[in-house]
């Protein structure tokens, strides 16, 4: 994990704002998939167009948005057809916590 990389990607309030909504996409987001005849894990996985009506941001914003925070390693994401949908990477956020604790 590149820290620099990271903090670049949670430097910006509506980027941070995205990861912290992630978390819990539940309560922060309306149903995902209802457009797909069956059903699908989505993995706890939002739409682009989901999360850029959250935020207020055009798709193509939020998509460059999205991009940058998968390439830093915090999200994953996954294509579903036409619709990619984003999760958070937990794995990296607990290895991001572990080096704040123990490296900074």
């Amino acid at each position: 994990m590149d820290l620099i990389e990271v903090f670049k990607a949670l430097s910006n309030e509506t980027r941070l704002n995205i990861l912290l909504w992630l978390k819990d996409p539940g309560t922060n987001f309306g149903p995902q998939g209802i457009h797909f005849s069956e059903p699908i894990d989505l993995k706890g996985g939002v739409c682009v167009e989901s999360i850029s009506e959250r935020a207020g941001i055009s798709q193509s914003t939020a998509s460059n948005y999205l991009a940058m925070m998968r390439r830093a390693g915090l999200l994953l994401s996954e294509r579903h057809g036409k619709w990619t949908y984003y999760r958070r990477n937990e794995e990296v956020i607990a290895e991001l916590a572990r080096r704040i604790e123990t490296e900074l």
